[in-house]
């Protein structure tokens, strides 16, 4: 059997109507689960980033990219390479907290670099950003309290060098 491993790529597309959607099928499609999906807007109001992490095989990684390439309205597609390229989520995460429980979070909190973004008597809500990795160490260090709900937002990323 094959190993899989995840693959972030990076999709420039032009900034239409209904292109997520054939670049999301076109996965589908071909049976690749999209683990995380993020688009936005360039410096270019004509072209977006579509930001998507999934997992194939070494020898399905190019097909994928060729399919992909083939599709109207994308200009270029690229693979993010993990040593090469910076990737950042964003994470709210609900926990509930008592006065006597906030104190101890808050130094886990600024620790992590994170904010607290809403307080209520029973809870506290906390925004985080960085990568996946930092955001999974900091919901590990959460593993005493009850978390209430948690969104993230997908990873996003860059490549450092052209």
């Amino acid at each position: 059997m094959l190993k899989e491993k995840r693959e972030i790529v990076s999709i420039l597309v032009d900034n239409r109507a209904n292109v997520l959607t054939r670049v999301t099928n076109l996965f589908g499609r071909r049976g690749y689960n999209i683990d995380s999906l993020t688009v936005s807007a360039t410096n270019n109001p004509d072209i977006s980033r579509i930001t998507i992490v999934f997992s194939c095989t070494d020898q399905s990684l190019p097909q994928i990219i060729a399919q992909t390439e083939k599709l109207e309205n994308v200009r270029s597609i690229f693979i993010l390479e993990h040593n090469n390229s910076l990737y950042r989520e964003l994470l709210l995460v609900k926990v509930r907290a008592n006065r006597a429980e906030r104190a101890e979070l808050k130094e886990f909190i600024e620790i992590y670099r994170g904010k607290i973004v809403d307080l209520s008597p029973s809870s506290i809500i906390i925004e985080l950003t960085g990568s996946p990795e930092k955001l999974d160490g900091f919901l590990d260090m959460l593993a005493d309290y009850q978390i209430m709900d948690i969104c993230r937002t997908g990873i996003t990323g860059i490549a450092r060098k052209e």
